[in-house]
């Protein structure tokens, strides 16, 4: 079958397994992800990630959520390869599987303070999320810059596309394949629709025994009258009629997350939100986390431990909402994303109590389920 997965097909992987959740990682002492896959200090980081997956472990959690860097693939291609094969198998040592993403939309564009993806020493901005003043989650008129644009990058591209998967087409141990992380973001639109478009033929021509996904991210006001025929730009219509598994975004509220889970549900295939906890924006552990557990809906928050990558801060463009209309009703009193502190101790000790209950009650239920 080389085509979408039927719902049947779909929803019987997805009982096969225990409930998925689980965080988007990067180690602390990482700058960004050059620093999560290159030679430089990857011995050094490498050993704070086992530390990290063995709290991951303790906490509950089940799998991990990567993105890949080409820059690295390609300028230290055998050396990647190496290091993402020592990254997967560390992360099973620890009950942890991976979803791996692709392709990736949020992007800053060429302009003041941009400069070009390099290895070696990475700088990182104190005081910013994701650790750069000059991001893609800035307020901005232009579109992201991407190297996808540059027609000899984006064949090579695709040729990372092609060997990753093929390599691990039929190792369990990675979870779903992730083809885009939200496309048409940073104002992109459509431009990197027929890369998207490459990516997924190509992985369906590979055929992989996991699923693929690519996660909805841009819903309209009103989830009550979400239609999906109408309501979705190109791009994500895209999405969805190329998902397996049915992924999604969401940093809002408790009743917004409650009213779109209800509205994907009409979809009749399986949930995960890829990326949530936005503390400032009322997105919270306490209310979120109970949800995707009763409505069976699989999770990634965003980021585990505190460090260099900054993303208990605020967005740059929560900052910038936040001063033109200080009548928003957001919190800056929390921290943004991130449940552990750099010390390994929790951000809120009472969030990780309710992360742990949960996750050991669904691990029960699924045990009888096994057993019936």
């Amino acid at each position: 079958m080389n085509g979408t997965w039927s719902k049947e097909r779909a929803w019987e992987w997805y009982n096969a397994r225990p409930w998925i959740r689980g965080c988007n990682y990067m180690s602390a002492d990482c700058a960004n992800r050059i620093d999560q896959w290159q030679e430089l200090g990857f011995e050094e980081r490498f050993k704070t990630t086992e530390k990290e997956f063995t709290l991951m472990k303790e906490t509950g959690f089940n799998t991990i959520r990567i993105i890949m860097e080409y820059i690295v693939w390609k300028e230290e291609h055998d050396g990647f390869m190496e290091r993402l094969e020592r990254y997967i198998s560390l992360a099973a040592k620890y009950g942890i599987s991976c979803m791996i993403v692709f392709g990736n939309d949020c992007m800053p564009p060429k302009g003041d303070g941009w400069k070009p993806l390099k290895l070696g020493e990475q700088s990182w901005d104190l005081g910013y999320h994701g650790g750069r003043k000059h991001s893609q989650h800035g307020s901005f008129s232009d579109h992201g810059y991407h190297l996808l644009d540059e027609p000899e990058e984006a064949q090579l591209h695709y040729e990372m596309v092609k060997e990753i998967v093929t390599k691990y087409k039929n190792d369990e141990r990675v979870l779903m394949w992730d083809v885009f992380n939200e496309p048409g973001n940073s104002n992109r639109g459509t431009m990197s629709l027929p890369h998207f478009k490459k990516f997924v033929e190509i992985i369906r021509k590979i055929n992989p025994v996991q699923p693929i996904t690519a996660g909805l991210w841009k819903f309209p006001p009103n989830f009550h009258t979400l239609s999906f025929e109408d309501d979705l730009d190109e791009v994500q219509k895209y999405a969805l009629e190329i998902s397996d598994i049915i992924s999604f975004h969401h940093y809002g509220c408790y009743e917004d997350a409650l009213m779109l889970i209800h509205k994907l549900k009409t979809l009749g295939r399986p949930l995960v939100n890829t990326e949530w906890l936005a503390r400032c924006t009322h997105n919270t552990v306490q209310e979120m986390f109970p949800l995707f557990f009763l409505e069976k809906v699989g999770c990634y928050c965003w980021g585990f431990v505190a460090g260099k990558y900054q993303t208990y801060e605020p967005w740059n463009t929560i900052w910038d909402r936040y001063e033109k209309d200080p009548s928003l009703d957001w919190d800056f009193t929390k921290w943004f994303h991130d449940l552990y502190r750099p010390a390994h101790r929790p951000y809120d000790p009472k969030e990780i109590e309710l992360i742990k209950r949960f996750c050991k009650t669904a691990d029960a239920d699924f045990s009888k389920k096994e057993h019936v």
